[in-house]
């Protein structure tokens, strides 16, 4: 005798998966787009393009204003994307790889938010990589649009595009903070 209670159909199932890519998709494309109008627009206390510009040249990011408006746009673009599941391959892929840069910023204070680490924006970088690589769920713009910006060779193209940008930005912000500034020898 089989229990038929706890059985679910694969509608439903397929149905709740569907959902739960809406939910998350609707939370960290939110939470993204929002970050990224701190940046570029200045609202929800943020700093707009010229503070942005500010802070990425002190945190070793050059050219500062071209870095600000690269990760207020990787952030904006990539979330507002996402919460709309449209174009998700690149939406997800540009998300992670600016992310990637707020990690490597945070890196030197340890793993944990509450110490000023990275924990935060690696989440939402793996959030956002992981939504690139499933797909949107049905309840998306892409399905509206029949897939036509979510193909299945978009996944790791743009995912290897944004993580050889990230490389190199990184790795370029690196060398310039790891750097001595001019007339200083490193000795004591």
């Amino acid at each position: 005798m089989t229990c038929t209670r706890f059985r679910t159909s694969s509608a439903s199932r397929s149905n709740r998966v569907d959902l739960g890519l809406l939910a998350l998709r609707l939370g960290t494309g939110g939470v993204l787009a929002a970050h990224g109008a701190q940046k570029l627009l200045g609202w929800f206390g943020g700093g707009g393009l010229s503070g942005t510009a500010a802070a990425m040249e002190s945190m070793g990011y050059s050219p500062p204003k071209a870095s600000a408006l690269a990760a207020g746009l990787g952030e904006a673009g990539g979330g507002a994307l996402l919460a709309l599941g449209l174009a998700t391959p690149v939406a997800g892929a540009a998300a992670a790889g600016t992310m990637a840069g707020a990690a490597a910023v945070h890196a030197p204070n340890g793993f944990f938010a509450m110490g000023g680490g990275y924990e935060y924006p690696a989440f939402l970088g793996f959030v956002a990589a992981g939504l690139a690589v499933t797909g949107p769920g049905r309840y998306s713009l892409d399905r509206a649009f029949a897939g036509v910006l979510d193909r299945p060779w978009m996944v790791p193209a743009a995912l290897v595009g944004a993580g050889a940008a990230a490389l190199a930005v990184v790795g370029s912000r690196n060398k310039r903070v790891a750097e001595p500034a001019e007339g200083e020898t490193g000795e004591e």
